[in-house]
Parts: C-alpha cells; structure tokens; sequence
C-alpha cells in the first residue's frame, strides 16, 4: 500500500511540473478552505437563527395575581436632597420649591440620541440610588413586541421601580401596571426624513426587501419605488416607514388619513408630560430639568452614537420631500409635538432659555477638555481601550467613540468614564445580563471573518 501511495505522487509529480503541482495544492487548499468556512458559517447562522427566533417570540403570558403599584417609589436617602428652587415659578413670581422627580418613564425611540439621555439617566440614577426596570438577557424589551411587564428583569406584581428606559414597544396598560401613579413619562422625536436616513443606513441590512436594491445611492432608490422594497408585513419592515409612530406602538401601516392618527397622537400628549426634540437637544434637556426639577450637573452629556459626518446622506430638497412623504405620519407626530415644544420654551422664557442653554454648553465643553483625549470623537479603530467602543451596524464601523484621557484628576476620573462608557457597556455594569446581546454581537464579528 504504501510503495503504490508512493507510485501515486511520483506520476502525480512528474506530469506536472513542480511550480503547477504546487499551484494546484495551494488552490486545492483555498477551495477546502472556503468550504469549510461556508459549512461553519451556514451552520452557525441556522443555529443561531434558530435560536433568535425562539428567544425574539414574546414570552408566554402568565396570569399573574394583580397587586397595586405605590402611588410613589421615590425616597429619600440619608444624604437627603435638598428642597430645590422651582425655576419655572420663580420666572413667573409665585416662588416655591420642588423635590426631585425620580420616577421616571423614558420611551427611548430608535435614532433620536436616546443613547446620550439613557447615559443621563444612568448616573441619575446611580447618584440617587434608583431601581431600573431592566430588561432580562438583552438589551431591549423583545422589541419589536410589545411590553409586558413580565418582560423586566425579576419582576414580581406590586414591586417599585424608579425609572424603565430600555428600548421597547410602548404598551401603556402594562406600564400603568409596573410603574407608579406619579411617574414622569418623557420621550424624543426627530425630524422624520432625517430619522429616516439614518434608520435606513443602520438597519437596512436586517430588512431583506433592500438587499436586491443594486444603486449607490440606495436611500435614493428606495425612496424612488418604495412599494418595490417594501413589504408592511415583511421581516423588519418597521424600520424603514413611520419608525416613530410604531415605536409608540402604534399601526405604522395606517393611511394619514385614517382618523386613528389623530387618536393616537392626541394619546401620546395625553400620556407624556414632556416630548423632547432632538434638533434642539440642549433646549429639551433644560425642559426636562425645569419638568423633573434636576440640577444642572444632572445634564452633562457627551453625543454618543455618533455617525461620522462622511456616511451621512445629505439629503436633497426633493429626496427630503420624499422621505416626508413616505413617513407621513411620523411627520404629522413630529409637527404636533413641535409645536408643543416651542409652547414650553415660550412659557419658561426665551431669554431664560438662551442663558442656561449657554450654561450648559460651557459646562459640557469643560468636561470635554478634562475627559476626552483629543476633545473629539474617533473612529471605532482608534478608540484604544476595547471597552469602550459603541455597537457598530452589521459589516462596518461607522459610530464613532471616544478615547479616554490620562491622568484625569481624581476628582473628575469616575465621572469621565461613565459619561463616555457606551450604552450596552453600562448596562453590564449596572448588572444587566446580556447573553443575547453579546450572542448577537459573535455572530455579527463572525460575518465579518
């Protein structure tokens, strides 16, 4: 056996020469390569899908033995909080003081700098020690289904939670019975055509209908027949029309027309007591200090989440008309809210506005130059420490991060890390297990292989 396995590789050898004996090696290699590589990753996806779609099914809903929330979960710690001045009527000249709002309901809608307030709250609440209403192995409340309070990690009825803030579809009856009577209800809007592009850019690759769109321009395609790239039913569909309205748990499908818009937008102010704007996202947070009565230093942010400025599609009049019209309904939620939003700035006072907008602004830029390396944010391949880079769309690296200076003094150093650590990172730290999550992210770093 052995003298004819000899025989083989000698007539092998000698018919061809040795530079195309070791050409064909080389390319019999490759090829068991990248089948190996295609077994694995087909597989591995199949398992995984799998999997994803067993744990992305809303959970099966127990009755559950209906126990009254408080009517309140604040409290007061032995570092008491001090009464505060309430600004908004010290501007009109009746005085008085407030305590600090801690239970809270932050709806975090999709691409709206929901991950730079999620940050806000995550010190706020580490500061006054509050219970978050966390999600339970990911990162989100099975988004896209809607809440239910058996979703929140530990839950058991009649417990008192502080602040819920994850991303969820808003389903008030099930809030109403996790969270207590007093709590603040707070959500973000964004302009619809600009959300739109961006929403498109980061999830278009999870919708199957945009994977046939071959143009360079595929936001332009799109927008050009989108009734040939979008099915109401189809996988993921939510993402790319009336993201907002869907988010608040709503028919994103319905025709503007449909008297139902206007029913559902009249609940959302019926419900939230501040509708923030991201377009004027320094003014919202003054809002939202004056309406939860917090302390400035409770509003320092950095813009995390950021997409460079090169991957942004500037969109043209007529694209932006489009995207205005495919989004039609979002846009009727953001004109509404717009103009409630400008109510409240009228009402706490234009000139008081511009004041602590410039306070704010100068507080932030101090931080920057005590925190961040550079005073700027980087790409994710220059951020140096591992822990600190954002969560990247699927197949690139476009959110940029941060590089954390060193040899902050000691008494800024904690501050600077939790203002700059992204948002799944502070999650793990506040406790969250996020076996889903990090699931997802191998599968993701494995695609990219």
């Amino acid at each position: 056996m052995m003298i004819k396995r000899k025989y083989f590789l000698l007539v092998f050898l000698k018919g061809h020469p040795r530079g195309q004996a070791g050409t064909m090696i080389g390319n019999q290699g490759k090829q068991w390569k990248s089948m190996c590589k295609g077994l694995v990753l087909g597989t591995l996806l199949t398992s995984c899908m799998i999997l994803l779609y067993s744990l992305t099914a809303p959970p099966v809903q127990l009755n559950l033995q209906e126990i009254p929330v408080p009517y309140s979960c604040a409290y007061r710690p032995s570092h008491a909080r001090g009464q505060h001045l309430n600004t908004s009527q010290s501007a009109s000249g009746q005085g008085g003081s407030c305590t600090p709002k801690v239970d809270l309901m932050f709806m975090k809608t999709h691409k709206t700098a929901s991950s730079t307030i999620l940050n806000i709250l995550f010190r706020f609440g580490e500061k006054h020690r509050l219970k978050f209403a966390f999600p339970d192995s990911r990162n989100d409340f099975f988004y896209p289904s809607p809440f239910q309070r058996t979703q929140v990690k530990d839950y058991r009825p009649g417990m008192c939670f502080n602040v819920i803030c994850n991303h969820m579809r808003f389903n008030e009856p099930e809030i109403l019975k996790l969270l207590p009577a007093d709590t603040a209800y707070v959500t973000i809007l964004r302009d619809p055509a600009e959300l739109f592009e961006s929403s498109f850019h980061y999830f278009g690759k999870v919708v199957p209908l945009t994977w046939k769109i071959s143009a360079e321009d595929k936001v332009a395609e799109f927008l050009r027949e989108p009734w040939r790239y979008y099915d109401p039913e189809g996988y993921n569909s939510f993402y790319l029309r009336n993201l907002l309205f869907f988010d608040f748990g709503y028919d994103n499908n319905l025709s503007p027309d449909d008297p139902r818009v206007q029913q559902s937008i009249q609940a959302i102010e019926n419900r939230f007591h501040l509708v923030m704007m991201v377009e004027h996202f320094e003014e919202s947070l003054i809002l939202l200090k004056d309406t939860l009565c917090w302390d400035m230093e409770d509003l320092l942010f950095f813009k995390l989440n950021a997409r460079k400025d090169s991957l942004v599609s500037k969109l043209t009049p007529d694209l932006r008309s489009q995207a205005l019209e495919w989004n039609a309904i979002d846009w009727m939620l953001y004109r509404h809210f717009n103009l409630t939003f400008w109510r409240r700035v009228e009402a706490y006072g234009r000139e008081r506005m511009a004041r602590d907008v410039l306070e704010l602004q100068r507080r932030n830029s101090e931080m920057a130059a005590i925190c961040i390396e550079g005073g700027q944010p980087v790409e994710a391949g220059r951020i140096q420490d591992t822990s600190m880079q954002p969560w990247q769309p699927i197949g690139e690296k476009s959110i940029l991060g941060y590089n954390l200076k060193k040899n902050i003094d000691k008494k800024h150093r904690k501050l600077c890390r939790k203002m700059l650590t992204p948002e799944i990172q502070y999650l793990t730290e506040l406790g969250v297990n996020l076996w889903i999550t990090k699931l997802w992210a191998h599968v993701r770093e494995f695609l990219n292989w």
